[in-house]
């Protein structure tokens, strides 16, 4: 056992949430210190928010590859420089501070320019970026999650300002805020920042207009400094309109031509576990997502309901120990827009299963909902689901996307939603042939 788990096995909970972020800042200043803090002569784009952190990510790194910037990113999903891309195996987006000075000592070496960095609240709260020159920061939504850590919504959403304070202290930097102006919160972290760019649908310096949106992509047009950007993106969902304009207008900050920031945006062909379509012949169709938080599940519903032929088959659980708040939140949505819900295990850790799945019950019974359907294990949900589908319909995995790994009780287990997804709809094809 490592020293941090004795510590935190020792001392109460309480206790041990309060000392926890002084330890981690005592570990980031030691550690940067002795390594010279190699990303100080790197151009950090920090990207904070609730829904899209990764994706938005991947567009900017992919964005400045493209315009032949060395560029290296470290998201939820990868990390890595160029196309030089690694899985991330760990279950978190920030890793520890150890690991993160290692990835951008490697970074150092290999002569990168810019850093795209996924962040989180939690390593902010913890001051595990302690000695990250952020150069320009970047929000794209602020709503209900993790305040089971957090404790509140206020501690959460101010965590997350500490990454647009540290941009704006960077006198080396752009100290730029690139924040969407749809969401409630953007005058928060507005006031943290001198320079600012303001975009949305809705509100903001920089909207998207002419928005057409499809099971294929998006595309629409955004006028920038007096110029038309034609963006279009091959990732669906009105949500990837928000994020691909957070990243156009990182594009037009760095000095990329409208040509660059849109072919940039459109190089991009997917991201692991994000809309990701399963396809193995089979007549309904099978997507893969990460999305676990209520905002995230009314957007992708709201989006991708109208497009769905048949019936609507939804699969999820929630963490164990996590929010509790979000679950008959979780549930509601689901009951609203499903035809068929399913509810199954999504790393229940040391809680019981069977009160996780009745949280979400509560609020499926709310929408006045058939009673879910719940099966523990994730597999056989996955197979109840896909041998419940017929022509036409869409059956969506929520809540695990690129995750590796399966935790119960402590324990981690391989995991492979995408893998698993397509053992399913094998067994269910071969069933179906074999009848």
């Amino acid at each position: 056992m490592n020293p941090r788990k004795l510590v935190k096995k020792a001392i109460p909970k309480e206790a041990f949430k309060k000392v926890e972020p002084y330890g981690h800042l005592v570990e980031a200043i030691a550690l940067q210190t002795l390594a010279k803090r190699p990303a100080k002569h790197m151009k950090i784009i920090g990207v904070t928010g609730t829904n899209g952190k990764t994706t938005t990510t991947l567009m900017i790194h992919k964005m400045l590859t493209e315009a032949g910037y060395k560029t290296g990113f470290m998201s939820t999903v990868a990390w890595g420089v160029g196309n030089d891309v690694k899985q991330q195996m760990h279950h978190m987006t920030n890793v520890a501070v150890p690991e993160m000075i290692q990835r951008l000592k490697y970074m150092q070496q290999q002569g990168v320019e810019w850093l795209v960095l996924e962040t989180t609240s939690h390593a902010l709260a913890q001051h595990r970026t302690w000695g990250v020159p952020y150069s320009i920061a970047v929000l794209t939504n602020l709503t209900h999650e993790h305040l089971a850590y957090h404790g509140t919504f206020e501690k959460y959403r101010d965590a997350k300002r500490k990454m647009f304070k540290m941009a704006n202290a960077n006198k080396q930097g752009l100290r730029l805020g690139i924040i969407n102006a749809d969401d409630p919160n953007a005058d928060w972290f507005a006031r943290d920042i001198d320079n600012l760019m303001l975009y949305g649908m809705e509100h903001g310096d920089i909207r998207a207009t002419d928005v057409q949106l499809s099971p294929k992509g998006a595309s629409y047009t955004a006028t920038i400094n007096g110029q038309d950007y034609h963006i279009a993106t091959k990732l669906p969902g009105s949500f990837n309109v928000y994020n691909s304009l957070a990243a156009a207008c990182v594009g037009v900050a760095v000095g990329l031509t409208p040509k660059q920031v849109q072919r940039g945006i459109a190089a991009l062909e997917s991201v692991e576990g994000r809309m990701t379509r399963i396809e193995q012949g089979q007549p309904f169709d099978v997507i893969v997502d990460y999305a676990h938080s209520p905002d995230s599940f009314e957007k992708l519903f709201a989006d991708l309901k109208p497009s769905v032929k048949g019936k609507l088959i939804v699969m999820f659980g929630s963490l164990g120990g996590g929010d509790k708040a979000k679950r008959p939140l979780q549930g509601e949505l689901a009951g609203k827009y499903a035809d068929l819900v399913i509810l199954t295990e999504e790393d229940d850790r040391d809680e019981p299963w069977e009160q996780i799945l009745e949280d979400i019950a509560v609020g499926v019974r709310r929408a006045g909902s058939k009673e879910p359907v719940k099966i523990h294990s994730r597999r056989e949900a996955m197979q109840y689901a896909v041998d419940h589908a017929k022509a036409g319909d869409t059956v969506l995995f929520l809540g695990k996307g690129h995750e590796k790994t399966q935790e119960h009780g402590g324990v981690e287990e391989p995991w492979d939603e995408s893998g698993a997804a397509l053992e399913a709809i094998t067994h269910a094809t071969y069933q179906e042939h074999t009848k």
